[in-house]
């Protein structure tokens, strides 16, 4: 059976677990007009009527962090059950004179795959608009029982006339979908610290920072390269200690981001360390994601936030 494009509508609600996975329950519905039946003896024949499609899925997906922080490509697949609906599919004129009318409901295992592009609005915290494709379709070909009747004409009148079964190939549903998503449990951006009065007569202190990739700890060479400058530096300068502070970006949970933050300033503190400064002097802070660079919308991916601070006081 062909249709032509018709429209379709799918609404969904989820959980995002702050590594770029999501998990969501969808509803969605389609209408298309029937354009032509195939499987007749007599080949393909010009049809009218509609199909309508309800499903309920339920999908994972996940978000692919690429460096940009106004797009966020995605990706997943769904599973759950279709029912379709035909009304007043109709065929006629076939040659062998077979007349075909139906109303009709299937159930059906569906799947579907989707790939899309998420932009995240910089003035509306948590709100992305959406752009995506999906292809939809139905495990089994989807039988209906025809509810009018099924008839052959004959030379002189109906020689027979009753009920029967009306079957479809494939149902398989490509779907181009323009949308908004909204995270609900987006915060604003932290307030600024307060802004503390310099004391007169007390040297400014030297602060290094050291950044990290997403979700890792470790050091790169470069930031290897700005521990060893700091650590040479506190033997220049009259400090008394060394503050580590540790810090996360919001792309996760706050409790996660607090142990990453500290996992972060531990590692700095050892190659500190390794470079020759007492581990005495040191001084280890972890402030998760409450002290961000550059504020941020939760769940929102920025480099200049993964990082630790040196500070030679």
């Amino acid at each position: 059976m062909a249709t032509d494009v018709g429209g379709v509508g799918v609404g969904s609600i989820g959980w995002g677990f702050g590594n770029g996975l999501r998990l969501e329950v969808e509803g969605n519905v389609r209408h298309n007009r029937v354009r032509q039946i195939s499987g007749f003896a007599a080949g393909p024949t010009a049809s009218g009527g509609d199909q309508y499609s309800y499903g309920g899925m339920v999908n994972a997906l996940f978000d692919m962090d690429i460096g940009l922080n106004w797009l966020y490509p995605y990706f997943g697949l769904g599973a759950g059950v279709a029912d379709t609906y035909l009304d007043r599919v109709h065929s006629y004129g076939v040659p062998s004179g077979v007349r075909v009318s139906t109303n009709g409901w299937s159930t059906n295992f569906a799947y579907q795959g989707i790939f899309g592009l998420s932009f995240p609005l910089a003035a509306v915290p948590g709100l992305s608009l959406t752009a995506e494709y999906r292809f939809y379709g139905v495990l089994d070909a989807p039988g209906f029982h025809a509810q009018d009747n099924v008839a052959v004409q004959a030379p002189g009148g109906i020689a027979h006339q009753g009920r029967g079964n009306f079957n479809v190939s494939s149902d398989y549903n490509h779907s181009l979908l323009l949308g908004v998503r909204y995270a609900f449990d987006t915060a604003p951006p932290a307030p600024p610290l307060a802004q503390v009065a310099p004391t007169p007569a007390v040297t400014p202190a030297r602060t290094y920072l050291v950044f990290f990739d997403w979700d890792r700890a470790d050091l790169t060479d470069r930031a290897r390269q700005i521990v060893a400058d700091a650590a040479q530096a506190s033997t220049r300068v009259q400090s008394t200690r060394i503050e580590v502070q540790g810090n996360a970006d919001r792309s996760g949970t706050p409790a996660y981001n607090q142990g990453l933050s500290l996992r972060r300033a531990q590692t700095v503190a050892a190659e500190l360390v390794r470079d020759g400064v007492p581990r005495s002097a040191i001084v280890i802070q972890a402030f998760g994601d409450t002290q961000p660079l550059v504020p941020t919308a939760a769940g929102v991916r920025e480099p200049q936030n993964r990082r630790v601070a040196i500070i030679l006081r």
